[in-house]
């Protein structure tokens, strides 16, 4: 240890240091402790783990913005360290911006590093403190393939060429838009070329890029169904457009509205309406496809759960009528896991080469390791085997929630097809007003959505009307939950 009050051979001013470490002030004594472990690294990483520790410190703010350091000497003295490892620290850590230095004054904290904040937030959606939460739109986690998952992630790491893990086609891998071209004319009976197929990060980001594009072409405003899914507004917004609402009938979006609303863009969801559970009458999707032609508009078809289908085959996609009037999209999230972040835009051919570029600026393309997995996946039958495995799953929960609605509530209406991952459930006026309905329901640890969350438009009914999500609660737990509810609402009359 130095002696007190001395000045080191380099003009740094040398300040007293009792037994077992320095004492410089509190901040000083606080980070003294992150620098000891770097004293005792291996010889090759001793200057590295100083760099670190120091750099740490000064982040985590435990050296605050202003304190002095001990001199290079003094310093490494202290740490039983050379005190060129010492200078080459405090000269690092200078020219980035963390430490000062002032010939003859010394090496003090810099003021331009900030603590950063403690932990990172989880922000995913959620109803905190909920026993069931029937939020609907959400598959069940736990049915993902993992095991086939892992063996086809090995496999095809092992085969992968060199190349494909460059910079990649923004539209995607050539062999994952083949095998989606396919497997959409197969099941969803589009007209798909793979040329014109973009993989993107989900549904969102297709919605993003055409939200773009349509921009570009001059457009401003955009129609959206209503009641409809709140996710799209922000989405398109985002791209400079603004939601025109327009209202629903029976048989899908309503064409009079439509046409005397002045846009020429519209966003459907034809084969399982969100949220009211229809899907559009063939009249209507002819209809939808005569107003496109004479606007010259574009159809922006959202096919979000159109695989599931319970009661009879599913209605095949709007797209496969008219592939240069409407713009397809889907993906994963509902069939395997939204976390994967894959889907699927098909673009008519007109609109193809500025949608890729708009991609392009956005994010290159998805990671292709990930591509590569769900095109092997596809290809080898994996993907039908999951979805038959959903679907017997769903069906199954669907049943269960009815049945216990039936029992819970009776005199419960539902509406809407038998498809999809929510039904909308209409419960008698002696459970009403609505208010005082989720009031309980919420006391009792459910969370429910109304229908009249996701509409515009006021919409007037003396009963309770609720958009209910089963996929991803199992049978017990769909029936505690309407068990909870029945309660609650028989307490609270």
């Amino acid at each position: 240890m130095t002696s007190s009050g001395t000045t080191s051979a380099t003009g740094e001013p040398s300040e007293p240091g009792p037994p077992g470490g320095p004492s410089r002030g509190d901040s000083w004594n606080a980070a003294w402790e992150l620098l000891l472990p770097a004293a005792t690294a291996p010889a090759r990483q001793r200057g590295h783990a100083l760099q670190s520790a120091l750099r740490e410190a000064v982040r985590s703010g435990r050296l605050a913005a202003g304190t002095r350091l001990p001199s290079s000497r003094e310093l490494a003295a202290d740490l039983r360290v050379s005190r060129g490892l010492v200078t080459e620290a405090y000269e690092q850590l200078t020219a980035e911006g963390y430490l000062r230095s002032d010939r003859g004054a010394g090496t003090w904290v810099g003021d331009a590093a900030r603590a950063a904040v403690p932990g990172a937030r989880d922000l995913a959606p959620r109803a905190p403190g909920a026993l069931v939460d029937f939020r609907p739109g959400t598959p069940d986690l736990s049915l993902f393939p993992r095991t086939a998952w892992a063996a086809a992630q090995k496999s095809v790491l092992a085969r992968l060429p060199h190349r494909a893990l460059g910079y990649p086609d923004p539209r995607g891998l050539p062999e994952l838009r083949t095998a989606v071209a396919s497997l959409l004319t197969r099941r969803r009976g589009v007209v798909a070329d793979p040329e014109c197929v973009v993989v993107c990060s989900g549904v969102a980001q297709a919605m993003t890029v055409l939200g773009f594009v349509l921009h570009e072409h001059g457009l401003r405003t955009l129609g959206v169904e209503d009641p409809g899914s709140p996710g799209h507004g922000p989405l398109f917004a985002a791209a400079g457009l603004e939601m025109t609402q327009l209202p629903l009938d029976d048989e899908g979006l309503a064409t009079g509205p439509l046409e005397r609303s002045g846009v020429r863009a519209v966003v459907t969801t034809p084969a399982h309406q969100f949220p009211t559970g229809i899907a559009y009458s063939a009249r209507r999707r002819v209809e939808l496809l005569d107003w496109a032609r004479a606007v010259d508009g574009l159809i922006l078809e959202d096919d979000y759960d159109g695989d599931f289908r319970y009661d009879r085959a599913p209605v095949g996609a709007l797209q496969g009528l008219d592939p240069e009037r409407v713009a397809y999209t889907g993906s994963v999230s509902k069939s395997l896991a939204p976390g994967l972040r894959l889907g699927w835009l098909l673009v008519p051919a007109h609109l193809m080469d500025e949608v890729v570029e708009r991609k392009r600026t956005l994010d290159l393309d998805n990671p292709t390791l990930d591509q590569a997995l769900l095109a092997d996946f596809i290809d080898r039958g994996g993907y039908d085997r999951q979805l038959r495995r959903c679907q017997r799953a769903y069906r199954e929960r669907r049943d269960a929630l009815v049945g216990a609605l039936t029992e819970h509530f009776p005199g419960a209406e539902v509406s809407g097809i038998a498809a999809g991952l929510h039904i909308i459930a209409r419960l008698p006026e002696r459970y009403g007003p609505e208010p005082r309905f989720l009031q309980s329901a919420a006391g009792a640890a459910v969370a429910v959505h109304p229908l009249a969350h996701y509409a515009a438009a006021l919409i007037q009914d003396a009963g309770v009307r609720l958009v209910l999500g089963y996929a991803h609660l199992t049978p017990s737990e769909i029936a505690r939950g309407v068990r909870l509810m029945a309660q609650a609402a028989g307490t609270a009359r």
